[in-house]
């Protein structure tokens, strides 16, 4: 399992009030890749930048396809414009391999059923490694969760020690503050556009 894959399980059984807009969801899976990126050593961040290494393959098809969407020539990427870039459908994507590969039940379940037996189909090896990393309160899966708003009543998580893996869990935060941002001035737009055709 990957930290995109174990993400996306996360968003979807951790209860909450409000689903994870799919929108803050996708950015936060680009991040997510290039974690996993950083940690296979495919990629290397140098001032914001990713430079790519040699091409790997990780086994992963949505990874292996990230990898193959590197930039490969200078200035090479910034962190923020690949989680823009890749970003685009990418949780519908990460939705439609789990759901090939049998690990969805295609029914929204509350994240402590995980944990119970009375339901096979929810009881998943994808769901009970994203369980356990959960609750394991690892750093990096915690952080990105952070970035989704994704309730947690724990002490926050302590901070990576990889400088460019925190620069990566910044740059989703980022990406989905502003997406928030662009949310609510459209919203804003709407409601402004609205009241001019009510206006007498």
């Amino acid at each position: 399992m990957t930290t995109p894959q174990d993400l996306f399980l996360v968003s979807l059984d951790i209860p909450r009030e409000q689903p994870v807009e799919q929108g803050d969801l996708s950015l936060a899976l680009a991040g997510a890749e290039l974690i996993d990126l950083l940690g296979a050593r495919a990629i290397t961040l140098d001032d914001g930048r990713i430079v790519p290494g040699p091409v790997l393959t990780t086994g992963d098809r949505l990874l292996d396809e990230a990898g193959a969407m590197l930039v490969r020539r200078e200035p090479y990427e910034t962190v923020e414009d690949w989680l823009w870039r890749r970003g685009q459908g990418l949780a519908t994507a990460y939705r439609d391999v789990l759901e090939a590969e049998g690990q969805l039940t295609g029914k929204r379940r509350q994240w402590y059923a995980l944990r119970d037996r009375d339901d096979p189909k929810a009881d998943t090896p994808a769901r009970r490694h994203a369980a356990d990393r959960w609750w394991s309160h690892e750093t990096v899966l915690a952080g990105l969760a952070t970035s989704l708003r994704i309730p947690d009543d724990r002490p926050p998580a302590p901070e990576p020690d990889d400088d460019a893996v925190a620069t990566v869990l910044v740059a989703v935060g980022d990406a989905v503050t502003e997406l928030e941002a662009v949310r609510e001035r459209r919203r804003i737009e709407n409601i402004a556009f609205d009241n001019i055709w009510r206006a007498p």
